[in-house]
């Protein structure tokens, strides 16, 4: 996956490279279609984005789907350049504008997906990676969303250092990691048509769907992964706690040799002998090694990303029950009647 190149941040700040993505119909749809097909499964959907860009817009205009990560007979890159050749063929666009991932309920940040998108980012300075959650969608909530590595984010990979000192020069953050660019779909005119005929044709009875209150197990499911993410921030915390104090005890230690060894040397210097290098003291403290801190960013961000969902969700069902209520009170009103 790594090869096959959350957080909201304020895009006029950190990127003006790309201001929205316009994905044509055709393209969600198969985006669509490969990762509900691939979640019935439990397995993670990817594919590659075609389109062109636009002044500072990043036009999709079609995808198509990487194959599976155990077929070690494929060559995933001869696989990309041959679908790319023949769609050219076609007079389809060709050009490589990006990569998209399945979802479920809001978990996609990690290291496999900043890895990916930085080798996408340094090759292709316009690509995104759209993420689309099958769960939520599933349950009547489109979610589809586009993101870009920060350039603060790409200069931290690119220079390969993830301890706390490096963070912080860089001034890099669980939510400075991706920025969100909106995502618009466009559906050509007689597409239009079709859907407008498309909704007459259906029953009455199937356009209440909108009230459904059925949210409960993804509401469930998001909290149960909050709760996860949680506890593994919980345990970076711990493992970085504990080297703090490795390095007070280290440097407590070290303070007293070099104390001791300053009254030697003083000792020695009345006898008129040659005092200790301090460096043979230093040599005895080795430097710990600093733990990353990209591992806790990225948890952070998945946190984020998660309490945002919830909100949200949380804000669109009670507006569900306010309407329900009225509805059931206004029903009840008239039966009494």
């Amino acid at each position: 996956m790594a090869n096959r190149g959350g957080n909201r941040g304020r895009q006029e700040e950190v990127d003006n490279t790309i201001n929205y993505v316009q994905c044509d119909g055709l393209a969600v749809m198969k985006m669509v279609k490969h990762c509900h097909e691939e979640s019935s499964n439990m397995d993670l959907a990817q594919g590659a984005l075609l389109g062109l860009v636009v002044d500072k817009c990043l036009e999709i205009t079609n995808c198509f789907p990487f194959p599976k990560s155990g077929d070690e007979t494929m060559d995933e890159e001869m696989y990309q350049l041959t679908m790319m050749r023949r769609l050219r063929r076609v007079n389809v666009d060709h050009f490589h504008v990006g990569w998209y991932q399945s979802s479920d309920v809001g978990n996609f940040l990690s290291m496999a997906l900043l890895e990916s998108q930085y080798h996408y980012q340094t090759s292709i300075e316009e690509s995104v990676v759209v993420i689309y959650d099958t769960q939520k969608s599933g349950r009547g909530f489109l979610c589809l969303k586009a993101y870009r590595l920060t350039p603060q984010a790409i200069q931290m990979y690119k220079d390969g250092d993830f301890t706390p000192d490096a963070l912080r020069n860089l001034k890099v953050g669980y939510e400075s990691l991706f920025v969100e660019i909106p995502i618009v779909i466009k559906n050509s005119p007689l597409t239009n048509i079709m859907m407008s005929e498309l909704g007459e044709m259906l029953p009455e009875e199937q356009g209440q769907n909108f009230l459904d209150l059925g949210t409960a197990s993804v509401l469930e499911n998001h909290m149960r992964c909050l709760i996860e993410r949680v506890d593994e921030l919980y345990q970076e915390s711990i493992r970085y706690n504990k080297y703090q104090q490795v390095v007070f005890k280290q440097e407590t230690e070290k303070h007293r040799a070099l104390a001791k060894q300053a009254a030697e040397n003083v000792a020695r210097s009345a006898k008129g002998e040659s005092p200790i290098p301090e460096e043979e003291v230093l040599k005895q403290f080795r430097p710990l090694p600093v733990p990353p801190r990209l591992n806790a960013t990225i948890n952070s961000g998945q946190i984020n990303t998660y309490s945002q969902h919830i909100s949200q969700f949380c804000s669109q069902s009670l507006a569900k029950l306010f309407i329900t209520q009225s509805l059931q009170n206004a029903k009840e009103a008239k039966d009494t009647k």
